[in-house]
């Protein structure tokens, strides 16, 4: 059987390629590359510079500080290049993946899906309702989905999935490690000060993205807050992600926001390493409390459970995540959605 033709929409600020930063960007990279693999035709719209699997159509690259003028700009642009790309390329299925999917969606044509990847709440009033025909919203997790209102125009749950296998366990060096984005929804000056009053050594990694609150998020709550004992490494990805994760005693998620999935929660399960996560969001259908990880609501419920960590069973962890994470799955399931919708889209010519 050929696979679809399918034209993804990156998040227009930030890049896709081999191994990228966000969430989101991973997520479309695994895609990108299921659709390839399966005989398909796949075309990325991305910022310049990004390296998918199939085809890229670059959009600029914004320099400075991303503001209300540079999203407008780079809105508009991005609006002319998907129509052109549309017309051109004739895809199955349009996959969206930015939170701001509604300010270029394409006009009425080939089936839209555009991936939930954050909180519901964060979004555009009208995205989650959209108005063109054709168009369906895909959540995450079932929590994001029983968040919804009844009248979201939401597909079944597809549970992000990470590559379990190349993850490889690791001997624990004792740090307690922390990743994502460095904004205030992420809640890490939460993690420090957890590791701090635990007496624990931490790692924290993940980039300061050019946004005014990111920058001074940085600045005000988390530089005062490192030393000797707890550090940021700057962003990381590819093996020395892997390795930090898979190094570290337990990883902490201090998030602060309605957690629509947690990848980074879920490849650290991969690599044998607990979680211990603030109960936000889907994180309790990611952690088994006392089990592959700790479900706290404080820092000093955060702080106590570093000092409990090592009662946890790696093994445990790696199993938890092969039965429950698989990126195939994942991928299957999307390519099963591709095609649905585009047999629906023939059928109703």
């Amino acid at each position: 059987m050929t696979g679809p033709t399918v034209l993804s929409v990156a998040y227009p600020f930030a890049p896709v390629g081999p191994d990228p930063v966000g969430g989101a960007e991973q997520i479309l990279t695994r895609l990108d590359r299921a659709v390839v693999e399966a005989g398909g035709r796949s075309v990325v719209m991305a910022v310049e510079g990004s390296q998918p699997a199939g085809e890229l159509i670059a959009l600029p690259r914004v320099d400075g500080e991303v503001d209300g003028a540079a999203r407008r700009t780079v809105h508009e642009r991005l609006r002319a290049l998907l129509a052109k790309a549309v017309a051109e390329v004739r895809p199955d299925v349009v996959h969206l993946h930015g939170i701001d999917f509604d300010a270029y969606l394409p006009d009425a044509g080939p089936p839209v899906v555009a991936t939930l990847h954050l909180p519901l709440d964060w979004y555009a009033p009208g995205a989650l309702r959209p108005v063109r025909p054709n168009t369906w919203l895909v959540p995450v997790s079932r929590r994001q989905a029983g968040d919804a209102a009844v009248d979201t125009r939401l597909l079944p749950p597809i549970e992000n999935g990470v590559e379990v296998e190349s993850f490889a366990p690791d001997r624990k060096r004792g740090y307690a490690f922390a990743l994502g984005r460095i904004c205030p929804e992420k809640g890490f000056h939460l993690a420090l000060d957890a590791a701090k009053a635990a007496g624990r050594p931490m790692v924290l990694a993940g980039e300061v993205f050019p946004y005014a609150a990111h920058r001074a998020y940085f600045e005000q709550e988390i530089a005062p807050r490192l030393d000797r004992a707890r550090r940021w490494a700057g962003p990381v990805a590819g093996a020395h992600k892997r390795h930090l994760l898979a190094a570290a005693r337990c990883l902490l998620v201090p998030s602060l926001c309605e957690e629509t999935s947690s990848l980074v929660a879920r490849e650290a399960l991969a690599a044998g390493t607990p979680v211990i996560a603030f109960a936000r969001g889907a994180l309790p259908e990611v952690v088994e409390h006392g089990r592959t990880g700790f479900l706290v609501k404080d820092v000093h419920d955060m702080a106590q459970a570093l000092n409990r960590v090592d009662d946890l069973d790696p093994d445990d962890c790696r199993d938890t995540a092969r039965a429950r994470f698989s990126a195939r799955a994942m991928t299957d399931a999307y390519l099963a959605l591709y095609r649905r919708l585009a047999a629906e889209a023939v059928r109703a010519l």
